[in-house]
């Protein structure tokens, strides 16, 4: 039984990563709108869909220690979703999904400094194997010299803030149901971008041909996303997810060649197999 559920939740986690996959995607066509106006809306929506059901669903309210770290957790994604969205505004889509996707570097030294994880060689070496293939979508030239740019600096600070989030969730979800989490979760998250907004005096106008876009962010983005990535964290270690969520940046530059028209070169088709690689070797016996 406990078999099928591991299974059940590495399938739901590769689905929520493919709905993850097209949020830059959803970002780049809600343009003119700013990266935090389009976050706020995101999980704005999101909250609309998942609070009527968690009511209905007569879930308990948890208790005010576990509250407080779904919060946390809620806030520390928010601060992900207001660099990242800025990010890829200032830079292309795959390459700031692929920079916001160093978060497995974070979560390996979080689990062990937080949770005293032990990690094997095995998952050291599929990480630096699928961080090399990221490095490769990005560019060895703008790494070595470290010629970021803006953009790609707050997809750096994203990552920083994604796995802290996915660390707190790893952590919360022990104690947890999915439902409950991720309600509570994306209502601290749209309180954190619309404080996010006032502060840069960001125009929350939404233009008419921008609630498409939005729809999907919220829907099939973070609603159908992270519900179930969500889940997956029940079963799964937030250092193996983080990992296997670095495919995100694959799926995210395939989806931008129809939608926007943002071609692949050689070196990120090299770079995009190198990176399925390392998730590959991380979950061999799994």
């Amino acid at each position: 039984m406990k078999t099928n559920k591991i299974l059940v939740a590495y399938l739901l986690l590769f689905f929520g990563t493919i709905c993850i996959g097209w949020s830059a995607i959803f970002v780049s066509l809600a343009k003119p709108m700013t990266g935090v106006a389009s976050g706020f809306y995101r999980v704005f929506i999101a909250s609309i869909v998942l609070l009527p059901i968690w009511v209905f669903a007569r879930k308990k309210f948890p208790p005010t220690k576990d509250f407080l770290l779904i919060l946390i957790g809620g806030v520390l994604f928010g601060l992900d979703l207001y660099f990242w969205n800025q990010s890829i505004l200032l830079s292309s889509a795959g390459i700031s999904t692929a920079l916001a996707n160093f978060a497995p570097v974070w979560v390996a030294l979080g689990s062990m400094l937080f949770f005293k994880t032990k990690l094997k060689r095995k998952f050291w070496f599929g990480t630096l194997i699928a961080i090399g293939g990221v490095i490769i979508l990005i560019g060895w030239q703008k790494v070595q010299h470290f010629d970021l740019g803006k953009g790609n600096l707050f997809a750096l600070i994203a990552s920083f803030f994604y796995a802290c989030y996915l660390l707190v969730t790893q952590k919360s979800r022990q104690k947890t149901d999915t439902l409950t989490f991720m309600t509570f979760a994306t209502l601290a998250c749209t309180i954190t971008l619309f404080c996010c907004a006032l502060f840069q005096h960001t125009s929350l106008k939404v233009p008419a041909d921008a609630w498409l876009p939005l729809s999907g962010l919220g829907l099939i983005t973070h609603v159908a996303g992270w519900l179930t990535i969500n889940y997956a964290l029940g079963y799964i270690s937030s250092a193996v997810a983080s990992v296997v969520l670095l495919s995100q940046a694959v799926f995210t530059t395939l989806f931008a060649i129809p939608v926007l028209h943002e071609y692949l070169l050689p070196s990120q088709i090299v770079g995009g197999w190198i990176v399925l690689m390392g998730i590959l070797i991380v979950n061999l016996k799994r």
